[in-house]
Formats: structure tokens, C-alpha cells, sequence
């Protein structure tokens, strides 16, 4: 693989994790909005719109792509599709518990949450494999542990966080870590646009069921030009497109380096625009984090001494 190659990998994922920074600053905006009601959006309207505007993207996307590749599309198989979906239930929830987690704490303490998914990789791996993680996967678990006591301002003990969104920023780690361990392992030779099409519908599914449980009342149809659209292309669209075309060309390791922009990106934008207020051993506890995430994705195939 040659360097203009990486180079252009590392872009494109660079930009891809870079969108989802922005996106929980935008749910955070979208909430403090009214709609033609005059009641604030919900989260069943934002989810709903994101996932709505977002399948409805991709199927023109997957329409296009059809058109002009013709017969020599890789069409996924009913099994592909069931399982695609069976997955997409997952990113369903990883958005429905995110987005409910914005609504009772800071967007800088929930990413810090959803960050999680380091160490509950690491534990998901060991279990499902049945053997023990190296030393340098336990010690960027702990340093990970550490980096979140401080991120989320556990030291000073200053910010009483909301039990609930606390354990919905949780759950929302949780529920992204099955996403990311089943979507690389499944469907892997149907086309990027065709697996994001069928991981949404199967979220979609969910968003439904929980739009349907929470909501009542008329529905703020006004979200979908206000606040769905760019919701959509933070969430569903770009970035999607954007880290399967960059990681076959980075690799695993470098792009979660890479993507792990997403926590620097989506502190600041909710420092910019929200006005929240972060300190410096908070900065620390980022800082620890994503040394956690290079120090795990590093190559030490090279090294005499094996941890």
C-alpha cells in the first residue's frame, strides 16, 4: 500500500470521526429548539428524523451506485440481510441511549462515556475468544478508567452528574461495542452502501418501537428541515461512507487511532457552541483516553519482548 494511499485513508476516516464529533452538540442544539407546536423536539422527533432522512439517503445512494455498477454489484443474501439487520438493532440503541444521555448530562462528559468502548471491547473480546487480553490491553484499561474518573470531573467531585445519564451514556457504550464487534465480522463482501443501508433499517426498527412508547402528543414535523437533515448527515450518511472507504486503506490499528478524533472534536464543539465548561484535569482525562486508544492499536509485532 502505497503512502498516498494512507495518507488519503487517514483523511477520510480523520473526517468521518470528525463528523460524529459534531453530532451530539447538534442533538444538544436541536433540543433546546421549538418546533410548529411550540414545544421543544423531543427525542423520539430528532432520532426519528436522523434515521428517517438517513435510509431515505441511502436508498438513493444504493439506488445510484445499482445503476451503475449493473450486474456486477455484489448483491448481499437474504442471510447477509438478516444479519445486517439483526446488527443494525444495535445502532438503533447506541443512538437512542446516546442521544437520551445529552439530555441529562454535558455532551463532553457523554462522549467520555461512550468512550467506554475501549475497555469494554477489550472484555467482549475476552469472553467471546476465552482467553486473557495482553498486558498492554489491561494497561490501556486502566489508564482508560483513569483518564474517565477525571474526564467526568469524578476527582474534584464539582459536577453532580445525573445518575440517568450516566447509565444511559453506559448503555450506549455497551450497545455500540456489540455494533462494532459484529459489524466487522459480518456481510464483509457486500458493498459499504448496501451494509449501512440494512444497519439502518434494522435500527430503524427500534427507533420506531421507541418513538411509538415515548412520544405523545402532535409530532414536530418541522424537525426534518430544522435539525433532521444535518442530524442525517452527521450521523448516517457521511460518516459512514467516509470510514469504510478510509480504514481498508489505513487499517484497523491507525484508523482507530484516527477516528478516536471524535472525543477531542466533540469536547470542543460542545465547548464552542454549548458553552460548557471544561477544566484542565478534565483536557487530562481526554488526553489519557486517547493515549489508551494509540497504545492499543500500535504495532508491537516488531518488538523482541511480547506482553
Amino acid at each position: 500500500m502505497t503512502n498516498n494511499s494512507i495518507l488519503k485513508g487517514v483523511i477520510l476516516v480523520g473526517l468521518g470521526a470528525t463528523s460524529y464529533g459534531c453530532l451530539a452538540t447538534f442533538v444538544k442544539l436541536a433540543y433546546d429548539d421549538t418546533g410548529i407546536t411550540g414545544k421543544p423536539f423531543s427525542p423520539a422527533e430528532v432520532i426519528s428524523a436522523q434515521f428517517i432522512l438517513g435510509i431515505a439517503a441511502m436508498l438513493i445512494i444504493n439506488a445510484y451506485q445499482k445503476s451503475k455498477k449493473g450486474s456486477d454489484a455484489v448483491k448481499a443474501t437474504p442471510r447477509n440481510i438478516m444479519q445486517l439487520l439483526i446488527v443494525g438493532t444495535s445502532t438503533g440503541l447506541t443512538s437512542i441511549f446516546y442521544y437520551l444521555a445529552v439530555k441529562y448530562i454535558p455532551v463532553s462528559i457523554g462522549i467520555v462515556l461512550l468512550m467506554q468502548t475501549v475497555w469494554m471491547g477489550v472484555l467482549l473480546e475476552m469472553l467471546l475468544e476465552k482467553k486473557m487480553p495482553s498486558g498492554i490491553k489491561i494497561a490501556a484499561v486502566l489508564i482508560v478508567l483513569i483518564g474517565t474518573a477525571l474526564a467526568t470531573n469524578l476527582v474534584n467531585n464539582e459536577t453532580n452528574l445525573d445518575w440517568r445519564g450516566l447509565m444511559l451514556g453506559l448503555l450506549a457504550a455497551a450497545s455500540f461495542t456489540t455494533t462494532m464487534f459484529a459489524a466487522n465480522k459480518i456481510a464483509l463482501g457486500v458493498s459499504s452502501a448496501q451494509r449501512s443501508l440494512f444497519m439502518l433499517l434494522g435500527g430503524g426498527v427500534m427507533v420506531l418501537i421507541f418513538a411509538l412508547a415515548t412520544h405523545s402528543g402532535a409530532f414536530n414535523f418541522d424537525i426534518f428541515y430544522k435539525w433532521g437533515i444535518v442530524l442525517a448527515l452527521f450521523g448516517t450518511i457521511i460518516p459512514p461512507m467516509l470510514l469504510n472507504a478510509g480504514f481498508p486503506k489505513t487499517g484497523i490499528g491507525l484508523g482507530s487511532i484516527v477516528s478516536s478524533l471524535e472525543l477531542p472534536v466533540s469536547v470542543t464543539m460542545a465547548y464552542v457552541l454549548l458553552h460548557e465548561k471544561v477544566n484542565g484535569l478534565q483536557w487530562l482525562g481526554i488526553a489519557l483516553i486517547l493515549f489508551a486508544i494509540v497504545m492499543m492499536n500500535v504495532n508491537f509485532k516488531n518488538r523482541k519482548r511480547q506482553f
